[in-house]
């Protein structure tokens, strides 16, 4: 009992110290950032392919998801969730598709490991991702790999990376980081068009209705974006701070409002359509002028002429829209 109590005061003291030389910001059990464009790793909710969140049904009810999706945009940056081993490829699918690639990290997660005594930790695998490497140590918040395209395998699908325990127990809990957002993440967009200061959205018109969700194609699809009020000709603001890419061809068919840019920043992704950008590509900041709204009249004659506002992950940007309604 007396050799028993000197190892435990013994493994105690070294854990107590080589806990305090730890970061103060390690001394916690939340998971870092995923995937760039998802600070807060944001969890996929219901399309047409079923739900993200952890126990949602699969296989027709007869199944449950044992992992829970992460959303981030085909082609975005991953990192690692936490410190760890690299062990892989994985392969979900077994079928060598688009998206049939990933890789497992075990590690201690924010804690440091001490061979006197096991410690709980973390083994978790990424899936539908593909990695830098296979094997190798890897540290918290490194850059682990890219998302695979997976609107190719799944079109319309809320693109994700599927995040599943080697245990398949439930990792929601750990996805929530505690530092919390950026400045800019934490506020609303600028104005987006001259003449519509609290970026109204479209109402309902014979062509159709611009909120998020709205019935299309005679009722059969719905709208993912939303339709931000925006005179033919006016001038057309960055929503926030970060880096061009386009040009975006919403109708493919060169008619006069075939044309949009994509702002990718800290946080978000957008893509505007039915405007004309003063460039494609390079970086620009928030409410620096971007381009013009295109002559929509000319094409939807007695339309409410708008920018179509879509997240490049298709999901909702009404409350980043908002400003000034007292929400």
């Amino acid at each position: 009992v007396v050799e028993f109590s000197l190892f435990s005061s013994f493994t105690h003291e070294v854990f107590a110290t080589e806990w305090d030389m730890l970061p103060p910001q390690q001394h916690h059990r939340h998971w870092a950032q995923i995937c760039s464009g998802n600070p807060t790793n944001r969890i996929r909710g219901c399309d047409r392919y079923g739900c993200g969140r952890f126990g949602a049904d699969r296989q027709n009810g007869k199944g449950k998801h044992v992992g829970v999706d992460v959303i981030c945009a085909d082609g975005a940056t991953v990192y690692a969730p936490f410190s760890g081993q690299l062990s892989g490829p994985i392969r979900f699918f077994h079928n060598g598709n688009a998206i049939d690639d990933g890789v497992q990290i075990s590690g201690s997660g924010n804690r440091r490991c001490l061979t006197l005594f096991s410690l709980p930790g973390y083994c978790v695998k990424l899936v539908c991702i593909h990695p830098i490497r296979y094997h190798g140590q890897i540290r918290q918040g490194q850059q682990l790999g890219r998302m695979l395209p997976m609107q190719k395998v799944f079109p319309g699908i809320t693109s994700h990376i599927h995040v599943e325990n080697c245990d398949r127990s439930d990792p929601t809990h750990l996805l929530t980081p505690d530092v919390p957002p950026l400045p800019q993440e934490d506020r609303r967009w600028a104005t987006l068009c001259s003449g519509n200061p609290t970026n109204e959205i479209r109402g309902c018109d014979r062509y159709g209705c611009g909120y998020y969700g709205a019935p299309r194609h005679n009722g059969k699809g719905k709208h993912v974006g939303v339709d931000v009020i925006c005179t033919d000709g006016a001038t057309v603001y960055a929503p926030f701070s970060g880096q061009l890419s386009g040009p975006i061809k919403f109708f493919h068919n060169g008619n006069a409002i075939d044309d949009g840019v994509q702002i990718r920043g800290t946080g978000f992704c957008v893509k505007l359509l039915c405007i004309h950008p003063i460039r494609y590509e390079g970086r620009i900041s928030k409410g620096q002028v971007l381009g013009r709204m295109l002559p929509m009249q000319r094409v939807f004659p007695g339309i409410v002429s708008h920018i179509h506002v879509e997240n490049c992950d298709r999901s909702d940007p009404t409350s980043n829209l908002q400003r000034g309604k007292g929400q």
